[in-house]
């Protein structure tokens, strides 16, 4: 009796357990990958992939539109996909995305690759960090002493028709790239010749051609189509043949949380110069300003923000040595006054700096040229006013000690003849004039004798200056 009561008492524990897991099973989760594959945008996609197994999902769709990006995230996302229990469908979408550089190794390492109409892929050709595309020809090969004339004949002209890459790490990184698209291409089944070309001599298929060429699964004009598509087809997960459902299953669009976005705003080539900008700034004005506090917290804070968006960025680290310059450049404009010419060469290395430091040739890690020329057009404004007001201060004449004194216009504190009290520069002087003064009349330092000013009033010194008749 006490089995049965304990087994009731279940039931509705049961009942919930089974519904949950029924509605978590029919979930097809979906993430777009769009711009710049960084750092941000991987753990977005890697968590993605991650939620989606520990609630037993449907399907993961990655709606892609991407020229590319860095490799180490690309490598990351890939493994989450191959590592994945759930079947993972990267569709280039809508019409006219691409699935260019790193966006085509991670369309090839997915269980399902579908394009949209007017979409391509491809150019998966490494970049190195200096900016300088691995180069496109074939790999070098062994001298064969069996070759006949014709033979070494056809691959002198080969060679010069394609050149080969120039050093050992050239041709590591090549062979390296090929290797690993080839891997991807053979596990799912794939064209892995063609693969192959699109690294060696970056090529590129549209939708229909790619298909052709067995280099995609399907081509869907929307997201229905794919599911519609794809459900039935069995595909291998850990070495295992998995059936795809996506029938009557409810599309979940997942978003980055508040600190991806944070993260994906702050890599920004522009950004980051602008958090080294105020870091740098903001310490210096705190240096000026001892114990203005609020410039020296900021500049801090700028400047660890600034450090992780450049540690996620392919820096030149070169260029990252002129913007450093410059700014010390414009700096020294305010100490050591040379009428701009240390500025504008400031402006210039900083210009010049910037667009070296990010100029990687890796696709949306580039700076943008209208942010560099609006730098110097309000570095060189400003500039032009600091020259101004230096050349105001050096014909502005002492401001401190008797030179700045003498000459000097004060109030009169108290009406007098002889001794009395005047106001000058925010301080009470002793006064002496041999003329009447009243209380509030303005009056002229004639000369100072120890701490007593002599004075004179400032409208009869108007009238001694005129010329007599």
């Amino acid at each position: 009796m006490s089995y049965l009561r304990r087994m009731l008492l279940q039931l509705p524990a049961v009942f919930l357990l089974t519904v949950c897991s029924a509605h978590a099973q029919d979930t097809v989760l979906r993430m777009d990958l769009e711009g710049a594959l960084g750092v941000a945008t991987a753990e977005f996609l890697i968590n993605g992939i991650e939620e989606a197994n520990d609630r037993g999902a449907n399907l993961v769709i990655i709606r892609m539109d991407t020229p590319g990006g860095l490799v180490e995230p690309m490598r990351d996302i890939v493994q989450a996909i191959l590592a994945s229990d759930v079947p993972v469908a990267t569709y280039v979408s809508p019409g006219g995305a691409r699935a260019d550089s790193a966006g085509t190794y991670i369309l090839l390492a997915s269980h399902i690759a579908a394009m949209a109409p007017t979409t391509h892929l491809g150019a998966a050709t490494p970049v190195s960090l200096g900016g300088e595309d691995t180069p496109s020809g074939p790999a070098p090969r062994d001298p064969d002493p069996l070759n006949n004339d014709d033979q070494a004949t056809e691959d002198e002209a080969t060679s010069d028709d394609a050149p080969a890459p120039d050093t050992a790490m050239e041709r590591k990184v090549l062979n390296d790239a090929i290797a690993y698209i080839r891997g991807l291409a053979e596990a799912h089944g794939r064209n892995a010749d063609w693969a192959e070309d699109a690294v060696r001599d970056a090529a590129t298929l549209t939708a229909a051609e790619a298909l052709e060429m067995n280099v995609i699964d399907i081509i869907a004009k929307n997201q229905a189509e794919l599911l519609r598509e794809i459900n039935g087809r069995e595909v291998k997960i850990n070495n295992e043949l998995v059936a795809i459902d996506t029938e009557s299953v409810t599309v979940e669009k997942l978003e980055p949380n508040w600190r991806i976005q944070f993260l994906q705003a702050i890599a920004s080539p522009e950004i980051a110069m602008l958090l080294l900008l105020v870091g740098i700034y903001g310490l210096m004005f705190e240096g000026w300003n001892p114990g203005a506090i609020v410039p020296g917290v900021v500049g801090v804070i700028c400047l660890l923000l600034a450090a992780y968006a450049l540690q996620v960025l392919p820096v030149n680290y070169a260029g990252l040595a002129l913007i450093l310059v410059g700014i010390a450049l414009i700096v020294a404009e305010s100490f050591v006054p040379s009428f701009g010419v240390l500025g504008l060469g400031g402006i210039a290395a900083f210009i010049f700096g910037s667009i070296m430091m990010f100029d990687s040739g890796i696709p949306g890690f580039g700076i943008s040229i209208t942010f560099v020329v609006s730098f110097g057009v309000i570095a060189g404004a400003l500039l032009l006013v600091l020259v101004r007001y230096i050349l105001k201060l050096r014909n502005r004449g002492a401001v401190s000690g008797q030179e700045s004194i003498v000459g000097g216009v004060g109030t009169a504190m108290e009406a007098f003849v002889g001794e009395g009290k005047i106001w000058l520069e925010g301080e009470s002087w002793s006064a002496r004039s041999g003329l009447a003064v009243e209380k509030g009349q303005e009056v002229r330092v004639k000369e100072m004798d120890g701490l007593t000013l002599v004075v004179e009033p400032l409208r009869q010194a108007a009238d001694s200056a005129e010329p007599q008749t």
